[in-house]
C-alpha cells in the first residue's frame, strides 16, 4: 500500500471506530484522546478505545486500548510485531512506556504533544516530560530501538499532489470535530475528579 493508502486507513480508523466512542466518553467527562490496533498485513481493525480516566486515571487512551487488547483471548490477539498501533494523540510518557512494554515496533498519531497544549488546553504531557525527565518539546526519541514513530501530518506534508491536498482536506475535518470535543470537555471538566483534568 502507499503511503496515501495506509494514512487514509488510519484516518478512517480515527473517524468511524475511535471517534464514536470518543464522543460518548466525553460526554461522560473524560479527556478526548483514543487509539486503536490494526494487523499490518491488511490494515484491519483489532480493537479501537478511548480514554476512560473516570473510571481509573490511568486508563489513557492507549492504556485502555492495551487493557482491551490483553483482554482478548490469547488466540484471537495478533503479535504485537505484527500491529500497527495507532494513538489520535502524540502519546505521553505513561502510554510511550506502555507502547514499549507492550512490543509494538511503531505508532502512528494525528495530533502532536503542542496540538494537546495549544488547540486542546491539555498540557500535561509536555509538563510532565519537562518536570520530570527535564525533556523539551519533541526531546524523545521518536526513533530507537524499541520502535519508531510517525506523525500522520508530517507524513500527509510529504506526500505529492493532489493526495496532500486531499488528506489534509480530510484531517482539517477530523480536527473540526476535535475542536468540538473539546469545548465540551472543558467546559465539563470540573465536573469530574480526574487529577490532571
Amino acid at each position: 500500500m502507499s503511503d496515501a493508502t495506509l494514512i487514509d486507513s488510519l484516518l478512517d480508523v480515527i473517524e468511524h471506530d475511535i471517534l464514536p466512542k470518543t464522543v460518548e466518553g466525553v460526554s461522560h467527562g473524560n479527556k478526548l484522546f483514543g487509539a486503536a490496533i490494526l494487523r499490518k498485513n491488511d490494515r484491519s481493525l483489532v480493537l479501537a478505545e478511548t480514554n476512560n480516566e473516570i473510571e481509573n486515571p490511568l486508563w489513557h487512551g492507549e492504556i485502555h486500548a492495551l487493557k482491551r487488547f490483553y483482554e482478548m483471548p490469547r488466540e484471537k490477539r495478533p503479535d504485537t510485531k505484527d500491529c500497527i498501533f495507532l494513538a489520535t494523540h502524540e502519546p505521553c510518557s505513561l502510554c510511550l512506556s506502555a507502547i514499549t512494554w507492550t512490543g509494538f515496533d511503531n505508532f502512528y498519531y494525528l495530533f502532536s504533544h503542542e496540538d494537546s497544549r495549544d488547540s486542546f488546553a491539555i498540557p500535561h504531557d509536555l509538563k510532565i516530560l519537562k518536570e520530570v525527565f527535564t525533556l523539551d518539546p519533541g526531546g524523545y526519541n521518536a526513533e530507537n530501538a524499541y520502535w519508531k514513530s510517525y506523525s500522520i501530518r508530517r507524513l500527509v506534508r510529504d506526500l505529492p499532489e493532489p493526495e496532500r491536498a486531499q488528506l489534509e482536506a480530510r484531517i482539517a475535518r477530523i480536527s473540526a470535530r476535535y475542536d468540538t470535543l473539546s469545548a465540551e470537555y472543558q467546559d465539563s471538566k470540573m465536573d469530574n475528579d480526574i487529577p490532571l483534568n
